[in-house]
């Protein structure tokens, strides 16, 4: 550069003074410019009300126990606005489910309160992970979609968020009950109302003035409810404190600006530091002056690819040390820190560990809930107490964006993410470093590095961030000293195109994205779907519709032809699990506007059957709707219709029988002619036919004749044709083969597609003889152990 300027010697030597500063002020701009369309923090509006608030209708279940005076002057409070309050105990999802179908079956629901996050007791299964208001929380949840009850459930917490002015710290037992609540809004909208948060209760000495406040607090909860169920206030995410009634808000944040470039110095502990993103992290830290670093993983240095890590950190100039241990186990992580200690200076801490074990809410079990709370929340808690006495320069927590925003099947992972904000909220309160991060998906290692994972993230909005780009974020975020920040890459427009209700929740009414998209589709009047079917003949809606679910079904699926989602195969079949199954419902609430369940695909389990739903949901369907008369749409099942008097009559047949009669005509025939069907013994059966055979009937297990009735072809079997593999077929009793065989011919030669069949009010009935199949299967090769018992059982027969 000095060249190129043609500066003087001393000139030059003033150049080199400034060149690092320049370059370090270049690559700070740089990294601000790439990073801040990630940068995100929530904020608090102020929720404008009536000065008549709206009144309650209809009945409303809360869910409490009969004991605590507090939930009593939350019904009080419900039946003074004018709802009927009817009280159901918790209970476990099956006995929970039986008490809202009690309710139910007595009178529609028009809301559901839950106070159970309200008790936080540790839960008998896990005391150290959860709570029972946690694990009474998710059971509700999931017992609401069982009993079939569709009513918004409104989770109320306490202490759940901060908010300026709060005196209290988040409670982590309330803020995990807001993160299972992320999710659940994003995989079940049409059982959600959403979350308020009460003030956390003070220790009041006067049980008098504890139940003025408590009432009081209540008749502000009564009040809110009105107003969002009513339509006066849209809102699904509030805050309730004595200033007034708060919504929450995404917000960009502005790029931070630095107090003074920081250093590390000395040892930094990174959890999860053997994994892909601890990798990434060990360099950053590396780079910001740690000489030491400390990788803290279950497997220590037996994990994958350690030794290349270690050798590849040491190269970068620093000590490592690669350190077997559970951070969930306090004891052991005392015994780390002061085995650490002993030699260097622990400058800081970095808690990137975690567990996933994704699956949708109604699949999520308490067991399942606390794995991943053991790894995050609990270690998060242990670290933060075991250093509280320290001076240290970073404790960085890493979180997750499905904390910040919902993601379908990580409630029990969003869960343990939001109980990090009490450990950040505690240490700030304090007065301590902390630096809380709720990441988006990570590429390059992260959770989003499968190809499948990236393709459907991006299909609703959310690009995988690069790890140098995260890196320059997390190091902005500290030397800004910002204590909470939400970093992910969203195509806010793409992802309010995805919304599961066709309109993302007000989190997101902010973001100008969202809100353009918002005026667009609120100012379309009927278009799309809904237009398309107007005026159509019930032939052509079907077709239209079978078209959409296609569309969907291929999208989602990553396929680009719509001949892959073949209309009678079973969405199972087609590659759907329950993740994709979501991410579906979500496509077609958005092109339908209709209120569809997660559970769409397992209840009408092809294309066809989702047809049919869907002609009935539009109103297009009739008593009829199941089929249409139009032959090039026939699939969608027989047409017709009977009557009680009709007579019974046989329109389709199907046999086997020895002597080689594979149809009725061949039985026909058989009896005309009188033809024998006696024959000898096969031998495609591997029977010993000359062992079996004893004229004199002087040995047990044989027999003195050599010949019988048999269906020689009964070894002839298409199990390719059924979908079963050929080991499955072997360990199937005949009977079984049998009857799928003859089943289906005997549909085909009445006329009917037996794909058509599915889903419609066909009765089917059937009978068996004895399952001697089983003794040949007692002992089983390996390759036909796994089928042996569906095999030979005749319960088999009823599916």
């Amino acid at each position: 550069m000095a060249d190129a300027l043609d500066l003087a010697p001393t000139q030059q030597t003033a150049l080199a003074e400034v060149m690092p500063a320049l370059a370090a002020w270049q690559r700070d701009h740089h990294e601000q410019t790439a990073t801040a369309s990630w940068r995100y923090k929530d904020a608090w509006n102020r929720v404008a009300r009536t000065e008549l608030p709206a009144r309650l209708a209809g009945v409303w279940v809360v869910v409490t126990r009969e004991s605590d005076a507090a939930h009593g002057s939350v019904v009080r409070a419900l039946e003074g606005r004018g709802a009927t309050v009817r009280r159901v105990e918790p209970a476990d999802r099956a006995e929970l489910a039986e008490r809202f179908r009690a309710v139910r079956d007595e009178s529609a629901v028009s809301g559901v309160v839950s106070l159970l996050a309200w008790d936080e007791r540790p839960a008998p299964a896990a005391p150290d992970e959860l709570t029972i208001g946690l694990t009474g929380t998710l059971s509700l949840v999931q017992a609401l979609g069982d009993s079939g009850v569709t009513a918004p459930l409104w989770c109320v917490t306490r202490g759940a968020v901060a908010m300026r002015g709060d005196d209290e710290p988040v409670r982590a037992p309330q803020a995990a009950v807001w993160g299972l609540g992320q999710v659940t809004a994003v995989e079940h909208p049409d059982r959600w109302g959403g979350l308020i948060d009460l003030p956390g209760r003070a220790d009041v000495a006067d049980p008098a003035e504890a139940t003025e406040a408590d009432q009081s607090v209540a008749v502000r909860l009564a009040e809110v409810l009105a107003d969002v169920t009513s339509g006066v206030m849209h809102e699904d995410q509030l805050a309730v404190r004595a200033t007034g009634v708060f919504g929450r808000r995404l917000v960009p944040a502005p790029s931070a600006r630095r107090r003074d470039r920081r250093r590390l110095s000395g040892t930094a502990l990174i959890t999860g530091g053997t994994g892909a993103l601890g990798a990434h992290v060990a360099r950053w830290a590396i780079a910001a002056g740690a000489e030491h670093v400390v990788l803290v993983g279950r497997r220590g240095p037996a994990a994958p690819e350690a030794a290349q890590l270690e050798a590849e950190l040491t190269g970068l100039g620093a000590e490592v040390t690669l350190a077997a241990c559970d951070v969930a186990d306090r004891d052991a992580l005392a015994g780390l820190l002061v085995q650490v200690q002993e030699t260097h200076r622990l400058a800081a801490v970095i808690h990137a560990a975690g567990t996933l074990d994704d699956g949708v809410v109604d699949a999520m079990t308490p067991e399942r809930f606390a794995a991943v709370m053991r790894a995050k929340a609990l270690g998060a808690r242990n670290l933060h107490e075991l250093t509280s006495e320290l001076d240290l320069d970073a404790f960085v927590l890493f979180s997750s964006a499905a904390a910040a925003i919902g993601a379908a099947g990580q409630a029990n992972y969003a869960a343990a993410n939001a109980a990090l904000e009490a450990v950040a909220g505690q240490r700030r309160a304090d007065g301590r470093t902390v630096t809380l991060i709720s990441w988006g998906p990570w590429a390059d290692g992260g959770m989003a590095d499968s190809v499948q994972v990236a393709r459907q993230l991006r299909r609703s909005g959310i690009t995988p961030l690069r790890p140098e780009g995260a890196l320059a974020a997390l190091r902005q975020a500290w030397e800004a000293d910002e204590a909470t920040l939400t970093v992910i890459d969203v195509d806010w427009e793409r992802f309010a195109a995805s919304a599961p209700t066709g309109r993302p929740a007000p989190l997101f009414g902010e973001l100008a994205a969202v809100r353009s998209a918002w005026a667009r589709n609120d100012g379309a009047a009927l278009s799309g779907v809904a237009a398309q079917l107007v005026g159509a003949s019930e032939a052509d809606q079907a077709r239209i519709l079978l078209t959409l679910v296609q569309e969907q079904a291929a999208a989602v699926l990553g396929h680009q032809d719509l001949g892959t989602v073949q209309h009678n195969r079973a969405f199972g079949e087609l590659g759907f699990d329950s993740l994709t199954a979501v991410e579906f419902r979500n496509r077609l609430v958005m092109a339908t506007g209709l209120a569809l369940p997660t559970s769409l695909v397992f209840d009408h389990p092809t294309p066809t059957a989702l047809v049919r739903h869907l002609l009935i949901e539009f109103g297009a369907g009739t008593a009829n709707a199941q089929a249409a008369a139009d032959p090039a749409v026939g699939w969608l099942g027989p047409t017709g219709t009977s009557s009680d008097d009709e007579p019974i009559v046989i329109v389709g047949m199907a046999c086997r029988f020895p002597g080689g009669v594979r149809s009725p005509e061949d039985l026909w025939e058989l009896v005309r002619t009188g033809t024998d069907v006696v024959s000898d013994f096969p031998t495609d059966r591997g029977w010993d036919v000359d062992a079996l055979y004893d004229p004199e009937r002087s040995r047990p297990g044989t027999t003195y004749s050599r010949d019988g009735g048999f269906l020689h072809d009964v070894a002839d079997f298409d199990a390719e044709f059924f979908g079963i593999s050929p080991r499955e077929a072997l360990a199937m009793d005949p009977q079984q083969r049998l009857l799928l065989e003859t089943s289906w011919e005997a549909i085909e030669r009445a006329g009917i597609d037996p794909h058509a069949l599915r889903e419609t009010q066909t009765g089917v009935f059937m009978g068996t003889n004895g399952q001697d199949y089983a003794t040949l299967l007692r002992q089983p090769s390996e390759e036909l152990e796994g089928y042996a018992g569906t095999g030979s059982a005749a319960a088999v027969f009823s599916g």
